[in-house]
This record gives structure tokens, sequence and C-alpha cells, in this order.
């Protein structure tokens, strides 16, 4: 799978479809077996593991985050009510575990490793700010935006000082190799986001450009905080392209049920209107399968979603197509490369909870 998105722009899109229709009908049993072999193991639930470096971790970002003007504390506060489940700072010290006990059987997690994981999460409610605005977005887990209440002015103020606060933080570890991993994520959002402004009219193009815009604005964050807490914690680079390599798949998959949650979960359960990304002109993984059975959406694709009627037309077409149950498969492919990855690694209860977090990301429904 790492082939496949590292080389996407090489392969057609319909290449891609038969690829994913032969798993599905030559493979399925082979991936559910693969998955009830690791079920049946005894490993730890990857949140009840990383509970214990985790505590205080929104205290702790606030800390980063002091500043005297009391408005600028209310907005930056707003999402950091530990209410979430912090999933990419429990990803990173879950990984910086499992390479700790690999290089020297060390099971604690360093201050420097802590502290990624606290800039992972900074970094991450940072770009969900300028999504909201870039989005006019009214809700965001389960409650109102930022600039919906503080106005986008504010929102893209607040936004801006997390990162900054982060970028303090980033450079208070005082290694120049963790400086350059992590301010790619950055450079990654950025760039993701001007993708996801632009659309192919190829449809091999298309695919392509959705895998790439994927990557750059979910996986970078997780795949790079995975190698630079395998850097502070191991000196041997294959270790680092496990890490990160785990990351982006890992990464992608998120991203992937994301999209197909947004067809078929509730929009209470999501905590974001449903049919969102329709609404925003975005064709995601099930639209872009769809549009194999149902090439009128083409045009409706170029004029993203604009007419009246074409949310709902789209909408219709998914769920008559295979363009969910294509894009879950693409998002177990991705898992099952996640977990060869990080079986590379020693045995530990980390790595073997990494390898069930794969199978967590697959059966989430929010």
């Amino acid at each position: 799978m790492c082939h496949i998105t590292q080389r996407s722009s090489t392969f057609s899109f319909s290449k891609i479809c038969s690829i994913f229709w032969r798993f599905h009908h030559t493979s399925t049993s082979h991936w559910c077996s693969c998955s009830k072999t690791v079920s049946d193991e005894k490993y730890h639930d990857p949140f009840q593991l990383g509970k214990k470096d985790l505590k205080n971790l929104y205290e702790d970002i606030k800390k980063e985050l002091l500043v005297s003007a009391a408005e600028l504390k209310e907005m930056c506060d707003y999402y950091f009510d530990g209410k979430g489940k912090a999933f990419r700072p429990m990803v990173v010290v879950l990984m910086a575990r499992a390479c700790n006990i690999h290089h020297n059987n060390s099971k604690e997690v360093q201050a420097s490793q802590r502290s990624v994981a606290i800039i992972a999460e900074m970094i991450h409610t940072a770009s969900l700010v300028h999504d909201d605005v870039i989005d006019d977005a009214n809700s965001r887990r389960g409650k109102r935006t930022l600039n919906q209440i503080w106005g986008e002015r504010k929102a893209v103020l607040a936004g801006d000082f997390i990162l900054s606060a982060a970028s303090v933080a980033l450079a208070r570890i005082g290694n120049t190799t963790i400086i350059s991993v992590l301010t790619q994520v950055i450079e990654d959002l950025v760039r993701g986001e001007f993708l996801q402004l632009g659309s192919k009219e190829n449809e091999n193009e298309r695919f392509a450009h959705y895998l790439e815009k994927t990557f750059k604005k979910t996986a970078s964050l997780i795949a790079n905080s995975c190698k630079a807490v395998s850097i502070l914690g191991c000196p041997d680079p294959k270790v680092h392209e496990i890490a990160y390599q785990y990351g982006k798949n890992v990464g992608i998959a998120f991203q992937l049920i994301d999209d197909v949650l947004d067809f078929t979960s509730c929009a209470d359960h999501l905590g974001k209107p449903a049919a969102a990304d329709l609404k925003l002109g975005l064709a995601t993984g099930p639209v872009l399968f769809a549009c194999r059975q149902f090439p009128e959406m083409n045009a409706m694709i170029m004029r993203r979603f604009s007419k009246p009627g074409d949310v709902e037309r789209a909408w219709k077409y998914v769920l008559q197509s295979d363009g969910v149950q294509q894009t879950t498969y693409l998002a177990q492919r991705y898992c099952h490369a996640a977990t060869r990855e990080i079986r590379k690694l020693r045995p530990s209860p980390e790595r073997e909870a990494l390898v069930h977090l794969t199978e967590m990301v697959l059966t989430r429904d929010k």
C-alpha cells in the first residue's frame, strides 16, 4: 500500500478500483482472519495504556497558551476542554514507548517525547480553527465554532496564536532535526488546504489529488509526530521510517473513514452536519468511487456541487453505489500496511496497542 500512496499518480483510477474490487472479492476473508488473529492476542486498550502519559495534557497545553488578554485566553481554551479523546497525542506516546522499548527496553516516555504529543495536539487544534473559518463551519465537536461565537477575524488570530505557542514549545525541545520534522507538518497543512481548494478534470488525476490532499491535511501530522518521537528515542533510521509509515497509513485510513462517516453517521454523532463535505463542494473517496458507476457525477464534481439539487443527487448516487464500501476497503488496506510496519518493532504492549488501534480506526462511528 505504501507503494500506491507514494506513487499514486502513476496508477489510473480504473486500476485502483480494480485493485480494491479484487481485494474485496478474493482477500476479504484473509483480512478478517488477520483481524481475528490480532483480536485473539492479549493487548491493552490504547487509550488506557496511554492514559498515564496523557494525564494533565490539556492543563499543560493551557500553560503553553498563557496570555494576559482574557478574550484570547477564553478562545484558546475553548477546544482544550479535556473532553476530546486526544487521539493524536495517544498515538504519539504509544509510538514513543514502543520505540524506546525496541531500542533499549525503556518503558518511560521522555519529557521531550511528551512535548511532541502536546505540540501535535496544538497544531491539530489550530488547523481546526483555521479550517472552520475557511469552511464557514457552524459546529465542531458538538458545539459552536470559534468563528461563530467570536467572528472570523478573531478566530484566525486565535489559530495563529496556538500555532505560535506550539512553535515556542517546539523550539524548547532544542533539537533541530525535530524542529525540521514538525515544521514540515505546518507546510503540509497549508499545501493540503490549497489542494482542497482546487479540483482535477481528469478522473485519474482526481483520485491521486484526493489521496495527496488527505495525506497533507490529516496524515502528515500523525506520520511526522511519530517519526519525531522515534528520533528522540532511537538512533536507528529504520525505526524512524517504521514510525513514519505507521503514522502515515493510520492517518490516511482515519481520514478515509471520516469521509465514509460523512455519509453513514448522523450529525449528532459526528459533532458536525452530515453531508458537510458535499456542501463544501468536496469530492471525497465515496464520491469518487461512486462516479465510476454514475458518470453523470463528473459534471457535478467539476462545478463543486454548486447547482440547486446537486448535493441531494450526489448523496443518493453515493448511497446507491458501492462508494462507501470501496472507501472502507481502501482504509482497510492502509490499516493493514500500518500493522505490517509496526510489527517490525520488538514485541511490547504498546506495539500491540498500536496494532489494535488500526482496528479501532476502521470500526469507529464518530
